[in-house]
């Protein structure tokens, strides 16, 4: 995406361009009862500039899930016990804790054609009672384990064509999701009548297994000499299954401005929207999987040098309704570093 003509003039926004899209695709996850899914870490971190070169960004997202929902409201762990799935008994999560270090490297051959890396290095820590519990203790055999894993994540590699007009503020994203993260790590048993090593939730995995197709559009404009606004639109979609588990398609779709009036930072708000379906499979939780989230994610940037940047967004739930019963997180922190070369 390009931004008008009249801002690359400007060297204190210059390196401020790319972060009109860095909060533009919600980064936050929800939990599912019994797989743990996220939603992916859709941080497509794209350089708007028309400029070629290579540019470089690290983030770090801070995600505790730990507030029981079920449909748009939210449930104590007690009732969530008592719900039955099919006739079989809920489990009940304590809390999935996430921490994502991403390095994004994004080079633009042209002010038509652009590519982009994400590698994310995920360290995540969950527990749960299991299926017996009455919501506060486990119970013999329900499953509950503690786990906590520290890897490489799914690889996103993300073409975009931006060529449709002079101003370059129109284009297109294509790219595959790589299933380079691992989908067989394990957690602590926690349950005496099976002690040891047991397989850690599907959605809980550093990786999903799969390969997906990543295809959307954005478009940015200007309101005015102070403001100027952007849309995007995502869709990704699992290729393949892996061991009987398949993620849940999903889509985002975002809206933000950003107020260029100050030449020392750059407020800016997105509203994150985020549907994702149930996942699929034998080794899926076909129940507590998907939903929609809507989030109000305020923001800033901040220039240190024409090549330098840093910025920090917080996502806030303005609405969350998920499918089963899921845990879902309160707010998402975000703090990142954006270099050109």
């Amino acid at each position: 995406m390009a931004t008008p003509s009249r801002r690359r003039i400007r060297p204190a926004v210059l390196p401020l361009a790319a972060l009109a899209l860095i909060a533009l695709t919600p980064h936050s996850a929800l939990a599912c009862a019994s797989c743990g899914c996220t939603l992916s870490s859709d941080w497509d971190n794209l350089g708007i500039g028309s400029s070629s070169g290579l540019k470089m960004d690290i983030r770090y997202d801070y995600l505790n899930q730990n507030q029981l929902r079920s449909g748009s409201s939210t449930i104590s762990p007690v009732a969530a016990s008592r719900i039955s799935n099919n006739g079989n008994p809920q489990e009940v999560e304590k809390y999935t804790r996430n921490n994502y270090l991403t390095l994004g490297l994004d080079y633009s051959f042209n002010p038509d054609w652009g590519v982009n890396l994400q590698l994310p290095y995920i360290v995540r820590s969950h527990s749960t009672l299991g299926t017996a519990s009455d919501g506060i203790t486990p119970g013999d055999g329900g499953g509950q384990y503690d786990s906590k894993t520290s890897n490489i994540g799914d690889v996103k590699v993300i073409g975009r064509y931006q060529g449709f007009t002079p101003e370059h503020d129109f284009g297109i994203l294509f790219g595959l999701k790589l299933p380079t993260g691992s989908h067989t790590q394990t957690g602590t048993s926690s349950d005496p009548t099976a002690p040891g090593p047991v397989p850690i939730d599907r959605g809980l995995q550093p990786g999903s297994g799969t390969t997906d197709a990543i295809l959307g559009a954005y478009y940015m404009g200007t309101l005015n000499q102070n403001w100027d606004y952007f849309a995007q639109g995502i869709v990704q979609k699992a290729l393949n299954s892996r061991d009987q588990y398949r993620p849940g398609d999903g889509a985002n779709l975002n809206l933000g401005l950003r107020y260029m009036g100050n030449t020392s930072f750059t407020p800016q708000i997105q509203l994150n929207v985020r549907r994702v379906l149930h996942d699929v499979g034998a080794n899926a939780d076909t129940i507590s999987t998907g939903g929609t989230l809507v989030y109000i994610s305020p923001g800033v940037s901040v220039p240190i040098s024409q090549q330098v940047s840093l910025y920090g967004f917080v996502q806030l739930p303005v609405y969350q309704k998920v499918n089963g019963v899921q845990l879902a997180p309160r707010y998402t922190a975000t703090l990142g570093a954006r270099y050109s070369f």
